[in-house]
């Protein structure tokens, strides 16, 4: 059971009749694995936290830089230099140190992603390149792991849930195991649209942990355009011949 003052803190979200105590208990007893801690790692740990996601281990291996901070909403001015996970956990032992938080500055790959994701209730995936993303989804699939991908790039974004088939490589296919994606630096980026995507993230997570929210959409791809704005949504088909999920049912 919740303690007292944890009831206060949740008390919004135990009045839901969508989520309850019973939901608010699922989150407290969760673990969510956050990978990538930039424009979309930063508002989706926010909420998280917010959320009271009771552990969550935060995986990153870059450092902050001044040009992060226009959309990477945890660090400031005197986190520049600084690992970002460090940053995160400052930021998340600040907001609620009854938090579990576990850290990891492994650049991920496919030789340690399984270790990663072991244990996880949710995968929430905001990195920034391609081979990260297959090695997350792949080690997910493999583990039985539900994962939540989140992407964003100058006024787009998009948030697909998957467990087992369809999985992300269904989506993009085997052509982008290389780490060549285009990247901010180049094609620009508008902070609020980052924060859009990670707070949008953070809302599926947590209809996914609680399992009292209505359907999880599992293959379901949420197409978000800050230029319009507005919301599309696409089915993603299963692919026979994933080299991933080809044979899960």
């Amino acid at each position: 059971m919740l303690a007292p003052d944890r009831l206060e803190r949740f008390a919004r979200h135990i009045v839901l009749p969508e989520l309850g105590g019973v939901g608010q208990q699922r989150l407290a007893d969760a673990r969510v694995v956050l990978v990538g801690l930039g424009g979309i790692g930063s508002p989706a740990l926010q909420y998280l936290a917010g959320a009271g996601i009771g552990h969550l281990l935060l995986v990153d291996d870059d450092r902050v830089d001044a040009s992060n901070l226009q959309r990477q909403t945890i660090y400031t001015e005197r986190d520049i230099g600084h690992l970002k996970v460090v940053g995160a956990k400052r930021w998340t032992t600040n907001f609620d140190a009854a938090l579990d938080i576990q850290l990891s500055d492994e650049r991920i790959s496919t030789g340690n992603a399984a270790g990663l994701v072991a244990g996880a209730d949710l995968v929430l995936d905001g990195c920034d390149n391609f081979a990260t993303r297959l090695a997350v989804s792949d080690a997910c699939v493999a583990a039985g792991v539900p994962l939540l991908s989140a992407a964003v790039g100058r006024f787009q974004g998009q948030v697909a849930a998957f467990a087992g088939a369809p999985c992300y490589r269904c989506f993009v296919g085997d052509a982008f195991d290389a780490e060549d994606c285009d990247t901010c630096a180049a094609d620009g980026m508008l902070g609020a649209m980052a924060g859009w995507v990670g707070t949008f993230a953070a809302m599926q997570a947590v209809r996914i942990l609680t399992g009292t929210m209505g359907d999880p959409q599992w293959g379901r791809l949420h197409l978000l355009d800050g230029l319009a704005p507005g919301m599309r949504h696409i089915t993603i088909a299963a692919d026979p011949a994933c080299a991933a999920c080809g044979s899960v049912g």
